[in-house]
């Protein structure tokens, strides 16, 4: 009797531990809005990875999932596109990276907006949606604390049919050091549509 109680308790004890384990490294996400379209549809069902941020930095290129800074109580899921240090401005149909057109071939269609360049403080990460035109993100003139992020997208589980690792993309920017850019806005970006946009 005795033997059946301890294993009992082991088991128990182990699935509380897989529990705890599992609660801490990793989480769903259902994609409500089409901020992240073509690349991530509405009603998408996400498994995130809490732990790479843990001990790693965000890279350019993750889609990330954060607590939004301008709707408490609201997650986001958005691409970082700029981190401490580098800078960001959107013109002619593109966004500049330390003075360097990005590359961004999962995008249907390019912003047509444009935004004054801009430093990135250390601690804050410049999200945008891949359907740029709908998306409210960083270009309205907020960035996302580190202590915001909840965590990477890593693998689409839902519809089945697009099961597999989440689409995030390495960008590359000309590299410069914090602080090297001279004339360069740190309080935020001025914003300009084209005509007819919103």
């Amino acid at each position: 009797m005795k033997s059946i109680v301890r294993e009992v308790l082991w088991t128990l004890l182990f699935a509380v531990l897989v529990f705890v384990l599992l609660r801490v490294s990793v989480q769903t996400f259902r994609v409500e809005m089409p901020s992240m379209k073509p690349t991530i549809e509405p009603g998408w069902w996400l498994v995130l990875d809490k732990v790479s941020y843990r001990f790693g930095q965000p890279r350019r290129g993750d889609i990330v999932v954060f607590h939004a800074p301008t709707e408490p109580g609201h997650d986001f899921i958005k691409r970082v596109i700029a981190i401490p240090g580098d800078t960001v401005e959107v013109k002619d149909g593109k966004v500049y990276l330390n003075g360097q057109p990005v590359e961004e071939p999962y995008l249907a269609n390019p912003p047509h907006y444009t935004m004054a360049l801009w430093e990135i403080p250390p601690n804050e990460y410049f999200v945008l949606g891949d359907n740029r035109d709908t998306s409210v993100d960083s270009h309205y003139g907020w960035l996302v604390p580190r202590a915001n992020l909840v965590g990477r997208a890593w693998l689409i589980v839902w519809p089945f049919s697009k099961w597999g690792l989440a689409p995030n993309h390495a960008l590359s920017a000309g590299q410069v050091s914090p602080g090297m850019v001279s004339d360069v806005a740190s309080s935020g970006p001025t914003l300009v549509f084209d005509q007819g946009e919103p």
